[in-house]
């Protein structure tokens, strides 16, 4: 089953310099029949104004992933972990014990689009940690790529559950397959363009929620970037 989170039912905080969609509640959207789904907690899709960003604050017990579409993201963090993300690159930071960041867009005349993602971690009190991944578009361009895992396999970022995290990009009239593991449920997030997934629409900013589905079959309606969640 495949059940439609549509794009324009999220809630939004507009702060002028921030426009952020919310998939999951999140600070002053509320909702309780969206709180997240299973260890996945948060999607924020934030667009921020050239120099403008998120000032030094702190978080506990979380691995947050940023996810750069256009533009560019720098962080900063207490860890001492930091760097600028870019598009084609993913940037982890597991809170833990607690740590505080900053972040902001590094250019002074370009937006910057990106997508935070909170995953709940399976154990509370970790240490802090940073790592960034840049992975490879044109594979990417063929067949689903492994951006973070537990195990950390192919090069991809290592988090604190029991969850993977895989994009794709699709052209229009191309078809991707992913299979997911036994017993696991899914989550799709539609960052840009459109796709079919085992029939089902979803347009740029559309999420789903995945159960009893052995695999997803994409087909691509416009060109397309895909993440989809297999969540144990």
């Amino acid at each position: 089953m495949i059940q439609l989170r549509p794009a324009a039912e999220r809630g939004r905080t507009n702060w002028g310099w921030l426009d952020s969609r919310h998939t999951f509640s999140f600070g002053d959207y509320v909702d309780p029949e969206h709180m997240g789904f299973k260890s996945l907690r948060v999607i924020n899709d934030d667009r921020v104004e050239p120099g403008a960003g998120f000032g030094t604050h702190g978080h506990r017990d979380m691995e947050i992933l940023s996810y750069v579409l256009d533009g560019a993201l720098a962080h900063k963090d207490s860890t001492g972990g930091g760097g600028v993300v870019r598009p084609g690159e993913i940037q982890m930071m597991r809170a833990g014990t607690g740590v505080t960041h900053s972040e902001y867009n590094d250019s002074k005349v370009e937006p910057v689009h990106f997508l935070q993602i909170w995953i709940v971690p399976d154990t509370r009190g970790l240490p802090p940690a940073y790592a960034q991944y840049a992975f490879d578009c044109e594979t990417a361009a063929k067949r689903f790529v492994l951006l973070a895992s537990k195990d950390g396999r192919d090069g991809s970022l290592t988090i604190r559950r029991d969850a993977d995290l895989w994009m794709a990009l699709l052209g229009p009239g191309e078809r991707r397959e992913i299979r997911l593991r036994p017993k696991s449920d899914g989550w799709i997030h539609c960052a840009r363009g459109s796709v079919t997934a085992n029939g089902t629409v979803l347009e740029a900013g559309d999420g789903a929620a995945v159960s009893g589905e052995d695999s997803l079959l994409f087909l691509g309606r416009k060109p397309a970037e895909v993440l989809v969640f297999d969540l144990a």
